[in-house]
C-alpha cells in the first residue's frame, strides 16, 4: 500500500523520535540530556499536531464525529505528556517507549489514523499537510519531581491502558 504525504511526514517524525529515544537511553546508566531534550520538544509538538489540527479536522470531516480510536490516541497522549514532566529516568523512558510502540500502530498500521485522515482530506491533502507542518515548538517548561506529578503519572498510565475503574 502506498502512502501519502501526510503518513508519511508523521510516520517520518516517529522514526526521528524514535531514534532520540534510543539515544537518550543508550547508556545503561545515564540519560543522554541532550537527546532526551531533543526528544522531549519533538514529542509534544508531534502529539500538539495531532491534537491540534489532524484530530480535529478528521471529526470536522465526519460530521462532528470524532474517529473511534480518537480517544484512545487522547488518552496515550495524555500519558505521555505527563511522563515527560519529571526528570527523565529509565523507567520513565521505558514507560514511554511501552505506550508509543502500540500508540504509534494505531496511528502508521494499515488502516490506521494517518491513512484514515489522508483518506478524509482527500484533494484536501497538501493543505491539511501544511497546516500540520505549521504548527509551532510547544514551550518546554522546567521539570516537576514533586509525588503529585507522579500521582498524576499513575492516574494517567491507567487510562491510557482502559484501567480506570474504580
Amino acid at each position: 500500500m502506498t502512502h501519502g504525504a501526510i503518513h508519511a511526514f508523521l510516520a517520518d517524525d516517529h522514526a526521528r523520535l524514535d531514534a532520540l529515544l534510543s539515544r537518550a537511553v543508550a547508556d545503561a546508566d545515564n540519560v543522554d540530556r541532550d537527546a532526551y531534550a531533543e526528544f522531549r520538544a519533538g514529542l509534544l509538538r508531534h502529539i500538539a499536531m495531532e491534537e491540534k489540527v489532524l484530530l480535529p479536522d478528521a471529526r470536522r470531516r465526519r460530521e462532528g464525529e470524532g474517529l473511534p480510536v480518537a480517544k484512545q490516541l487522547r488518552a496515550d497522549h495524555s500519558a505521555l505528556a505527563a511522563l515527560l514532566v519529571p526528570t527523565p529516568t529509565h523507567a520513565i523512558l521505558a514507560a514511554i517507549r511501552g505506550i508509543l510502540e502500540v500508540h504509534n500502530q494505531l496511528e502508521e498500521g494499515p488502516a490506521g489514523v494517518y491513512t484514515t485522515c489522508e483518506e478524509l482530506a482527500g484533494e484536501e491533502a497538501d493543505s491539511l499537510l501544511l497546516r500540520l507542518r505549521a504548527v509551532p515548538e510547544v514551550p518546554v517548561a522546567p521539570h516537576v519531581d514533586s509525588p503529585r506529578v507522579h500521582e498524576h503519572i499513575a492516574s494517567l498510565l491507567k487510562k491510557a491502558k482502559g484501567d480506570d475503574r474504580e
